[in-house]
């Protein structure tokens, strides 16, 4: 009996489709400051309360700086660097790796980790991001708050692409610019 409740419970999880990014993102359309919005919980935002933001910068080379920062609960403002480059055979420029590793220490393979956009907005005004696990996942907006019945919207397309939305945290944003 335990092993048939432990199958059904977890059948959800096993019939969900692979998760896809969207068709193609515009680099130059998505550069730029980004707040989080909500976000699975996740080791490395650990020491964050609120205020967490990204921005994205296409370097001369192509690749892409990324900047996320974040208030702590002392108040202290947390910045981290990386680098996004197109993942392995991509063209879409929906799927980047991402590594926040000094330069030295990017050849290490599991240094970097998958940046995949699963939902764009036509007018590039709100994102969502994961990976290929579903274990991540961010929900971005150009704007410190998205409306009410929008994020409704997003929440319920991610629980009908086989995301636990239960565990969507929401995000605190105190400050209007990152």
């Amino acid at each position: 009996m335990l092993l048939a409740s432990s199958l059904f419970l977890a059948l959800p999880w096993c019939l969900a489709d692979e998760v896809r990014s969207v068709p193609h993102v515009d680099l130059q359309r998505y550069v730029g400051s980004w707040f989080e919005v909500a976000r699975f919980p996740n080791w490395f935002q650990g020491t964050c309360v609120g205020d967490v933001t990204a921005s994205y910068a296409v370097l001369d080379d192509g690749t892409v700086k990324v900047t996320n920062r974040c208030r702590e609960s002392q108040g202290r403002v947390n910045i981290i660097e990386g680098i996004a480059t197109p993942a392995s055979g991509d063209t879409t420029g929906a799927r980047l790796k991402v590594s926040f590793v000094p330069g030295w220490l990017r050849w290490v393979p599991w240094v970097e980790g998958d940046y995949w956009v699963v939902m764009l907005d036509d007018g590039y005004r709100w994102a969502v991001v994961s990976e290929p696990t579903r274990e991540y996942l961010w929900v971005l907006s150009r704007t410190p708050k998205l409306d009410p019945a929008l994020y409704e919207r997003i929440v319920n397309q991610l629980r009908s692409d086989g995301y636990d939305v239960d565990k969507l945290l929401p995000t605190l944003q105190t400050a209007n610019a990152p």
